[in-house]
């Protein structure tokens, strides 16, 4: 089985940074895209970054410029560095990952359990 565990969230003024942290563990023999969701209340599921497996990220438009992802290919990690946060940042983070536990199967999609950020003065 695979696990992928979420850390970091909490809550943070406006302006201010958190890094959110995701480790994946269990049966593992790759992992492609790495990312990043969020789910505000009331709110459907959004990308928010994704990480190929080389390092190229990919961001959502209202994110540009203030978080940054990051990946560690041998530790199975991945980080969301937020800054300048915003009252719209609020939401529950997940990370997500496509992981091969076998080099002869195809990938399959992985969810954290989520990790609440709110951004609240």
């Amino acid at each position: 089985q695979v696990q992928l565990v979420e850390s970091g969230g909490g809550l943070v003024q406006p302006g201010g940074s958190l890094r959110l942290s995701c480790a994946a563990s269990g049966s593992i023999f790759n992992i492609n895209t790495m990312g990043w969701y969020r789910q505000a209340p009331g709110k459907e599921r959004e990308l928010v970054a994704a990480i190929t497996r080389g390092g190229a990220p990919n961001y959502a438009d209202s994110v540009k410029g203030r978080f940054t992802i990051s990946r560690d290919n041998a530790k199975n990690t991945v980080a969301l560095q937020m800054n300048s946060l915003k009252p719209e940042d609020t939401a529950v983070y997940y990370c997500n990952a496509d992981i091969k536990s076998r080099s002869y199967l195809q990938g399959i999609n992985y969810w954290g359990k989520g990790t609440l950020v709110t951004v609240s003065s």
